[in-house]
């Protein structure tokens, strides 16, 4: 196992700065997504750590050892790519085996290193076929068991469920996990899906632009947002950002208006130290789908309780929640309510909003207050 340091990494493509200034430690045995959307430079940024792109400039270490001029083969890492590259002609157990035959190990390893890993990853009655033969979920099974016969300091995941069907990117997520947990190493696993990354990380990188916006838990990420950008992109539904104006009426509030009229969401203690002094100056309000539901699902006191109405634009069944869409401050916002609200499009819906879950964000610069 190792721990991984970026200081300060630069990647440039010509004149095109893919990778601005990164710098982020992942701690022995940590599990570090890289999350962002496409061509936000996550992929890049593994790339440089696995040695198959070069720095522009910055340092990298895996361990105590600066890599920066190491070629991929002495790192000492393993990847396993989206795409599987398996050998099409070769059998499972010739792809499993065959990085260590050029190696030149020892057979009696090779066999025993075989076992152990195709024991571990449930294929061992798969040695025989060759890729062609195999479903998708059994070719990336292939695909991390020729990665971890190396028996490397890091792992490294480029999107590897991304090409699986719904169901199978979930019990393959759950057969990551319980791997990590089982041997403890560094891995470092890029992927767009926030699901993913939420359920997968010890810590989560959040990338956009070439920069990490956000670096911490799924907690931290998901509960504390630095800015808009992570707010909007964490989340599924993503977080209801609508703009408002600080007001104060007798109390510190946010003054939301559209056509059908003007809400003032009421704020707390903790978010009125945010914003006083601050009366006529735009805010962002952001409120998660879950914060906005049915009157009486909030186990929470009463003072961060908030009631309004709106009409239903749309109805969304999911089967434990329904998602309803209505027009809040000019854009489409989402609430979570329970299935058994028989609403219909068009009618009238009394939600009820925990304030204590709302985020406030800076008009001008984005940044959470």
């Amino acid at each position: 196992m190792a721990k991984v340091e970026l200081r300060n990494v630069w990647k440039k493509f010509g004149p095109v700065e893919v990778i601005k200034g990164v710098s982020i430690d992942l701690e022995d045995g940590e599990f570090v997504v890289l999350v962002g959307p496409s061509g936000c430079g996550k992929s890049t940024l593994l790339n440089l750590i696995a040695g198959l792109e070069t720095l522009t400039s910055g340092e990298i270490r895996i361990g105590d050892k600066l890599v920066n001029d190491v070629p991929p083969k002495d790192r000492n890492i393993a990847m396993v790519f989206q795409s599987y590259a398996l050998y099409p002609t070769k059998t499972v157990q010739e792809n499993i085996t065959f990085g260590m035959q050029t190696r030149g190990v020892d057979r009696a390893v090779q066999d025993e290193a075989l076992a152990d890993v195709s024991q571990l990853l449930h294929i061992e009655q798969l040695l025989d076929r060759k890729p062609g033969q195999l479903s998708g979920g059994q070719r990336q099974r292939v695909a991390m068991g020729r990665a971890l016969v190396r028996n490397p300091d890091v792992f490294l995941f480029d999107e590897p469920l991304s090409n699986l069907d719904a169901k199978l990117r979930i019990e393959m997520r759950t057969e990551v996990k319980k791997l990590h947990l089982r041997l403890g190493k560094t891995i470092v696993y890029v992927t767009h899906d926030q699901i993913e990354a939420m359920t997968l990380a010890s810590r989560i990188a959040v990338m956009d632009n070439g920069h990490v916006r956000q670096f911490g838990t799924p907690e931290e990420v998901y509960e504390n947002p630095v800015d808009l950008f992570v707010a909007g992109f964490m989340g599924s539904p993503s977080m209801n950002i609508v703009k408002g104006r600080v007001v104060n009426e007798g109390g510190y509030a946010i003054a939301v208006s559209d056509e059908e009229g003007t809400i003032l969401f009421p704020l707390n203690s903790n978010q009125t130290e945010k914003v006083t002094g601050r009366e006529g100056e735009e805010i962002h309000l952001g409120l998660r789908p879950e914060a906005i539901t049915h009157v009486g699902a909030h186990s929470v006191r009463q003072s961060d309780l908030f009631a309004f109405e709106r009409v239903v634009d749309v109805v969304e069944p999911t089967g434990p929640d329904t998602m309803l869409v209505f027009t809040l401050g000019g854009i489409e916002a989402i609430a979570r309510v329970r299935p058994e609200e028989r609403v219909k499009p068009g009618e009238i819906f009394r939600f009820e909003v925990n304030m204590g879950k709302a985020k406030l964000f800076d008009g001008k610069s984005g940044m959470r207050l």
